[in-house]
């Protein structure tokens, strides 16, 4: 390239774990970068649940980009906020509601959303902790429920104010469901002592034979075992069949009183429209996904790359199914990308597991490695330490870790606030009319 030339621009859409993580390994003297994200801040969903459970501040676990921008990895990078609407394939554009963006090479990392299982209707009623928002809500309302529980004298309206139903028994699902059992077991007592610690229903739904079907199943044993001490009651091969006026009916026929359900059922690539040559949108794959080829590459598209969770890639023997939708595959892949681009080489990503773990509360936690199993207070102890330091910027992880450290010894916090945010003015997210 001759001094002067402009250089390749390079669009990314989404600043999750494989887009970020992508910009900083990618050559910013090769290519001029620019981010497209919703959001002005990259966020660890991994801690949303405790968002959700009053143990962080969402601010602790989310970083401006703006700042990581300024950073000698990422420094030159220009980032839009907005909402993507759509990518042309043709003109190489991607549309916005407040810009149309050319680009020459697009990288794909939007992530997932809720799944609901065509069944729409259920994003009007149930709470989902698949952003700081969402989890800020769910946090808001659980406290909210807590409070009203205290002043009513009405039995049936305590009942349902009480009543938890958590649906989808993956490591969110367990994670939230143990969260709030520690509620339920040492929080209610000391700070709602009006309320009776067994009138708290805490039930995890779960529709195949046992939790954490992902890990293996000394974990899912062990998980069981932690939720019941937790005194969180688990539903296993039971499915969610409606929820309608606070009452969910099961698959079995039978009913819960619920006041508020919490979704960690299912996710899907985020949808928007991509289109190609002949002005048809691109198909996806099941779950939404969208097809790549060994070097993440979209397959029938010039110069457009997918990577993460929205990716799926049968390429890698070891996953003739596609990659688990986890942070490290997301990880791996953007750095993947951006050296083969770097070098104008063509290696195909091969994702190398370094394991999977879950929390279930203090003390509590499984760890799956390649071909080893701990659980209890030590596999919790790794789990804060991979968590901790996998968070970005200092402040946020020495703000976590004495979060943690004085929940711990205290089994207090100072983050159980109800701040709904004001209705008025009114005013739609993004401008239009």
């Amino acid at each position: 390239m001759t001094e002067g030339q402009n250089k390749p621009r390079i669009v990314v859409l989404g600043g999750g774990f494989a887009g970020l993580n992508f910009i900083k390994h990618i050559d910013h003297k090769m290519y001029d970068v620019t981010l497209i994200d919703k959001h002005n801040y990259h966020t660890f969903p991994p801690l949303f649940y405790q968002v959700a459970s009053s143990g962080l501040d969402a601010s602790s676990i989310s970083f401006p980009f703006r700042r990581e921008f300024s950073k000698k990895d990422a420094k030159g990078s220009l980032l839009i906020m907005s909402q993507v609407e759509q990518v042309d394939t043709v003109r190489k554009t991607v549309t916005t509601p407040w810009a149309t963006v050319p680009y020459d090479i697009l990288v794909i990392s939007l992530g997932c959303t809720n799944n609901f299982f065509n069944n729409p209707d259920l994003v009007k009623h149930v709470y989902t902790l698949k952003s700081a928002a969402q989890a800020i809500r769910c946090r808001n309302d659980i406290l909210d429920h807590l409070e009203r529980a205290v002043a009513t004298r009405d039995p049936a309206l305590r009942k349902r104010l009480l009543s938890f139903v958590i649906v989808g028994g993956g490591p969110t699902g367990v994670e939230i469901a143990g969260a709030l059992g520690e509620m339920k077991r040492y929080i209610i007592p000391k700070e709602y002592p009006e309320i009776p610690q067994s009138e708290v229903n805490i039930t995890l739904l779960e529709g195949t034979s046992r939790v954490l079907g992902t890990m293996s199943e000394k974990s899912s044993e062990s998980a069981l075992r932690y939720l019941k001490d937790l005194m969180v009651n688990v539903k296993l091969e039971t499915l969610m069949k409606s929820y309608e006026n606070n009452v969910v009916t099961l698959s079995d026929g039978s009913v819960l009183s619920a006041g508020m359900v919490i979704w960690t059922a299912g996710i899907t690539g985020t949808p928007f429209p991509i289109i190609k040559e002949n002005g048809e949108n691109l198909e996806r794959t099941r779950g939404g996904r969208i097809p790549v080829n060994g070097y993440n590459k979209v397959e029938g598209l010039k110069d457009v790359y997918a990577l993460g969770d929205i990716a799926y890639m049968t390429a890698d023997e070891a996953y003739p199914n596609g990659h688990p939708q986890l942070a490290q595959v997301a990880i791996q892949s953007g750095k993947n990308l951006a050296q083969n681009l770097n070098k104008g080489t063509k290696k195909e990503f091969k994702y190398y597991d370094k394991g999977s773990m879950a929390t279930i509360g203090r003390n509590r936690a499984v760890v799956d490695l390649k071909n080893f199993y701990f659980g209890g207070f030590l596999a919790w102890l790794t789990w804060m330490f991979i968590h901790l330091i996998s968070l970005l910027g200092m402040r946020n992880k020495i703000t976590v870790l004495i979060n943690w450290l004085w929940a711990y010894f205290s089994y207090g916090t100072s983050l159980r606030l109800i701040m709904h945010p004001n209705r008025f003015p009114l005013r739609s997210r993004w401008g239009e009319k």
